[in-house]
């Protein structure tokens, strides 16, 4: 079962009791692993995992020429907020007894799992990082593509919307505080002709707004993380914001309960930083969003139909119907459909999509044409030689995000760094207070409060 030590995986290129004995002894030589044995009737292996790596017994069981059969899934995974969030999924997913490696794309919010068949499935898997807060579910690949560029239009909008919200409801809570820092008549034409207490009162309502509305989305997310012992981003939000609300909330309604002389409001820093915080994932979601445009006009390219020679007629079928081998006509003018081999006519194809030379190049007889060109004055006939993932065309949109989700080699580093980030951060929170509780002169909870909130919400925005 999932998660046990015992692991159970399938083998393949075993085709006598010899290969299953062979592969047995691969995988006791592994140092580290405990009791291996391998089933040639249901071409299996049990092993015990002590201190092995997974990919020792991978490469054990290739040289012995039984390799592992392995399976690749891509999963789409929504909740990602932050790096962190991405290293947490892919923490749990690697913790996986028989996964592999799993890589979880921030930009393109896909994992990629590869893991040994029959040791896990996608059924755990993804139920696991549903569970861990990221709620994960397969789709068919096409449809993740028109699914995902839907929901970041619509991520896109809602976050507009929220920025937009929180930045009118921020605006008088900055102009009534900040502003009288900056011009002092400002301040004390506000106290006479308001008074202190009724911009307090407007200044609180107006946050709780912003906390309830549209910086809801850091609580239902940070809280969460913060109940399973995970804190992340989100959860520094959700302390810095809710720190600076609530001493502010008791200063207005129940000054009595703190220290004479230290009733002071911070609403201003809560709303602010809900606000910046929302308007740094606009822009980040914005982003997100055009990184898709490139993949979605390489697709568009291609056309969804070819003229394809079948018994003697010439027929406009769907291009996902075309087989290997079979005749295209393409017409003067048109985008050809498929990568093909010229077996008939000349003429000039424009190649800059793929070449980027914007000259068109001759094409002859048994010249090879590719999918998405355009074709010139000459009519051609083909036959078709790659379909599918197969074609140059589907090949650069893999090239294209694979790119998107490669990691550079200090991003490894980054990510050990986030997972003890979010801890620190609440532990040099912690040591301030007490700090300034224990060593800082009066008034000491107002100065205490003040060095968590600046830590907290220093370290909040990602």
């Amino acid at each position: 079962m999932p998660g046990d030590q015992d692991l159970i995986f399938e083998i393949d290129g075993m085709s006598c009791a010899t290969c299953a004995g062979r592969a047995e002894r691969a995988l006791n030589a592994v140092p580290g692993l405990g009791a291996a044995s391998v089933n040639f009737a249901s071409h299996s292996a049990r092993v015990s995992l002590d201190q092995a790596e997974l990919n020792n017994v991978v490469i054990a069981l290739n040289t012995a020429g039984t390799p592992a059969r392995q399976t690749t899934i891509m999963l789409e995974v929504s909740g990602l907020s932050c790096a962190s969030c991405v290293t947490r999924a892919e923490t749990v997913l690697n913790r996986v007894n028989g996964v592999i490696n799993a890589t979880v794309n921030f930009v393109t919010g896909m994992a990629q799992v590869t893991y040994l068949s029959g040791a896990t499935d996608t059924a755990y898997l993804t139920r696991l990082l549903t569970e861990t807060g990221y709620p994960a579910h397969v789709q068919n690949a096409d449809q993740v593509k028109q699914d995902r560029a839907e929901q970041q239009q619509l991520a896109i909008q809602n976050i507009r919307r929220l920025t937009i919200i929180a930045a009118i409801l921020t605006l008088p809570v900055f102009a009534t505080e900040m502003g009288g820092h900056l011009f002092p008549s400002f301040r004390v034409w506000l106290h006479t002709v308001i008074g202190q207490n009724a911009i307090w009162m407007m200044q609180f309502i107006l946050t709780t707004l912003i906390l309830l509305w549209p910086g809801r989305v850091f609580f239902t997310r940070g809280i969460p993380a913060l109940l399973r012992g995970t804190p992340e981003m989100n959860s520094l939000v959700v302390l810095g914001t809710t720190a600076a609300w609530g001493f502010s909330t008791v200063s207005l309604f129940a000054p009595s309960l703190l220290p004479a002389g230290v009733q002071a409001t911070y609403f201003e820093s809560a709303a602010v930083i809900i606000t910046l915080i929302l308007m740094g994932r606009w822009q980040e979601a914005r982003a997100k969003g055009r990184t898709g445009i490139a993949i979605r006009k390489l697709l568009t390219l291609q056309p969804p139909v070819a003229m394809v020679e079948r018994k003697g007629e010439i027929r406009e079928i769907p291009i996902e119907d075309v087989c290997i081998g079979e005749i295209l006509h393409i017409r003067p003018g048109a985008r050809i459909p498929l990568d093909a081999q010229i077996i008939s006519g000349t003429s000039f194809v424009d190649e800059s999509m793929i070449t980027g030379e914007p000259l068109p190049a001759t094409k002859e007889i048994n010249n090879e044409v590719t999918g998405g060109t355009v074709n010139g004055e000459g009519a051609l006939i083909c036959k078709v030689t790659r379909v599918g993932a197969d074609t140059v065309l589907a090949q650069i949109v893999a090239l294209v995000e694979q790119a998107q989700g490669a990691k550079l080699p200090v991003q490894a580093l980054a990510d050990r760094v986030v997972r003890i980030f979010v801890p620190s951060v609440l532990a040099i929170a912690a040591i301030s207070v007490a700090a300034w509780l224990i060593y800082g002169p009066e008034p000491q909870l107002q100065y205490a409060l003040l060095a968590a909130v600046s830590v907290l919400i220093i370290a909040c925005p990602c």
